[in-house]
């Protein structure tokens, strides 16, 4: 397990030539890390933003959020790593943004994202490590080098980025909700958001129809029978974690639309262009 710093990041990092940023396919912005990327610019290696759960919103939502990317100077590729479809494209771009051989992959991102299950899809059935990395920070053992493909070789632990934001950014980000003091604020703030995506999203996956947050948490504690021993009351707390992890597991389902991304960006020109407010 590597303790998620910067410290332990740029460690993995500096011993790799190309770095892929993981983001989710449903909200590829809020899980995405410009801290991450100026570092991997900074210290000169390549970067490959990996949109992954792609399985997870149409195709043609993950075609326009690789096309925004690359339109931003960023090799691109979207994957569904737990359906093994897109790896093939994946190690294909890692040779072609290399500038040298034998190329060390790094793999980096918010958790939650996906990074674990990209190395395993890289490394295939039969891959074997090749020679530990010694002197790793973080790290309960040392990690290890992986031979992903001829010339190929992958670090197999991932790098963690350090969960950073807003209530509503730290669990879409993956901050585990045992973690939260108070979990039922940013639970009812992601059910908002995915009833906002998705007006079905709620009857989907818990059959209730419902469209106050607070209310499908008391309706979700009820069916589930979690309740207050003194009171009797619904155990909001509970289904309020259980909200946040079946976000991460795709049964509350919703994507961010791109369209929604890039009216912003047009905005925020116009008023820059305006220097008024862009009606």
């Amino acid at each position: 397990m590597i303790l998620a710093s910067w410290r332990t990041l740029a460690w993995i990092i500096r011993r790799a030539d190309v770095v892929l940023e993981v983001v989710d396919a449903r909200d590829p912005i809020s899980t995405r890390s410009r801290r991450l990327e100026r570092m991997v610019n900074s210290l000169g290696r390549k970067l490959i933003i990996v949109i992954n759960k792609a399985d997870l919103v149409p195709r043609d939502v993950a075609e326009k959020w690789k096309r925004i990317f690359e339109d931003q100077g960023y090799r691109t590729v979207y994957i569904a790593a737990r359906e093994h479809k897109g790896t093939r494209i994946l190690r294909k771009t890692i040779r072609e943004v290399a500038d040298t051989s034998p190329i060390i992959v790094a793999v980096t991102g918010f958790p939650k994202t996906g990074k674990s299950t990209i190395i395993n899809a890289l490394k295939g059935r039969h891959s074997a490590p090749t020679s530990p990395i010694p002197g790793s920070p973080g790290y309960t053992t040392h990690s290890q080098l992986y031979r992903i493909g001829e010339n190929l070789y992958m670090i197999d632990t991932p790098g963690v980025i350090p969960v950073e934001g807003g209530p509503l950014e730290a669990v879409i980000r993956g901050r585990p909700p045992e973690e939260l003091k108070d979990p039922v604020k940013p639970a009812m703030m992601l059910l908002e958001k995915a009833l906002r995506y998705n007006p079905l999203a709620v009857k989907q996956a818990y059959g209730i129809d419902e469209t106050d947050p607070y209310r499908i948490l008391e309706l979700i504690a009820i069916k589930r029978g979690w309740r207050y021993k003194r009171d009797g009351e619904p155990l909001v707390e509970e289904a309020a974690r259980t909200v946040i992890r079946d976000y991460h597991r795709g049964k509350l389902l919703f994507y961010v639309p791109p369209e929604e991304y890039l009216r912003g960006r047009l905005n925020q020109r116009l008023r820059k262009t305006t220097g008024g407010e862009w009606l």
